[in-house]
């Protein structure tokens, strides 16, 4: 079993067999999100959606997931149930700011970790991860 603990991500332990899930419909935010977390040596899955994400969490185990709520096809909200349907695996929301407030607090309800702008800087990024 991994550690996923805090305490073991701050020290870099098991980064390398620790598996984050990044889903957004955005190209550039899903390879910025890539880039920062393989420079902390975690490996990363990428998905355009949350029915891409429900068939790469069918193949793939998965640690933590970091999910956009506004998406074609299947959005955060609707992803997020599906999952929690089948899995607990933490999840981080990703939200624009104009997204809307009820919808976050619903999806906290699900037993989400924390939400975070999509317009981060790295310092938030890093305390959000527990880096």
């Amino acid at each position: 079993m991994i550690d996923t603990s805090k305490e073991a991500l701050k020290g870099g332990k098991e980064l390398a067999n620790y598996n984050v899930l990044v889903v957004d419909d955005e190209k550039e935010i899903r390879d910025a999100i890539e880039i920062y977390l393989k420079n902390e040596g975690v490996t990363v899955l990428k998905a355009k959606d949350g029915i891409e994400a429900l068939e790469i969490l069918h193949d793939h185990e998965v640690h933590l997931i970091i999910l956009d709520v506004m998406m074609p096809r299947l959005d955060g909200i609707s992803a997020t149930h599906k999952i929690r349907e089948q899995k607990n695996i933490p999840i981080i929301i990703l939200s624009a700011k104009t997204v809307d407030t009820d919808k976050i607090i619903e999806a906290l309800k699900e037993n989400q970790r924390r939400t975070m702008r999509q317009d981060w800087e790295s310092d938030e990024f890093e305390e959000t991860l527990g880096f």
